[in-house]
């Protein structure tokens, strides 16, 4: 574990030029305010630079929503209003040394429950695709976790240069921005019949989308993916209610 300074007080930190990336970003993007004392904090029990995207994002800011809210890319807030890094990965309330990510550090959510997460040291021991440090997605239209090909850094570019708007075609739907512009930062939309049904696919005009706790929406893709065939997808972050 490196010293509090180290990770902090660095040359050429990240911060300053993810700024001026965020306000030429290609999609809305809102930088939430942080809390400067959580933000050491999960820096710290993180073990990560001041120097990488991770790293300035988790020490400068509450997080980011991306595209109206649709993306929540987890900080240290402010409040309770979003969750953060620390609370989505049930970091330990004091600094725990031996603490690890698991199968995978949760650094984003979307408002369907999409789960973007960044790859531990063994994906395949964790049963999980990609390489140690890509970044995954569990896919709520297919319930299963998916390789992006990409580490945090240029995943974070790709979605302020509007990734999202291709990757999610076809789970958007017209008036979509209203929709998740109205949710808290503890709410998902659950869909009906839910995206992965062949209704679904076939249609998504013909569902209907209600706010739910995203901590409920979470709950119900590790307990269908259960029913489905007895896989589980594993840990898919905390969100309190």
């Amino acid at each position: 574990m490196r010293e509090d300074d180290e990770l902090i007080d660095v040359d050429e930190p990240a911060w300053p030029l993810l700024l001026q990336e965020l306000s030429a970003a290609g999609v809305p993007v809102e930088v939430l305010p942080g809390d400067a004392g959580r933000g050491r904090a999960s820096l710290l029990q993180l073990g990560v630079s001041a120097r990488s995207n991770l790293g300035g994002i988790v020490l400068n800011c509450g997080g980011l929503l991306v595209d109206d809210g649709w993306l929540r890319i987890l900080g240290s807030p402010r409040g309770a209003g979003l969750p953060g890094l620390a609370e989505v990965n049930a970091m330990p309330s004091a600094l725990d040394p031996a603490w690890r990510p698991g199968a995978g550090l949760v650094v984003a959510h979307d408002v369907l429950g999409g789960v973007f997460a960044l790859n531990g040291g063994d994906p395949r021991e964790a049963g999980r695709p990609g390489e140690p440090g890509e970044i995954l997605y569990f896919a709520p239209d297919s319930l299963r976790w998916e390789a992006l090909g990409a580490g945090h850094s240029a995943w974070l570019s790709w979605v302020l240069s509007g990734g999202l708007q291709t990757f999610c075609q076809g789970l958007r739907w017209d008036g979509w921005r209203a929709e998740v512009s109205a949710l808290d930062g503890r709410q998902g939309l659950s869909v009906f019949p839910p995206l992965w049904s062949a209704e679904a696919r076939q249609d998504l005009l013909a569902t209907s989308r209600r706010a739910v706790p995203m901590a409920e929406l979470l709950g119900l893709y590790r307990d269908t993916c259960d029913q489905f065939d007895g896989s589980d997808p594993g840990f898919l972050g905390v969100v309190c209610k």
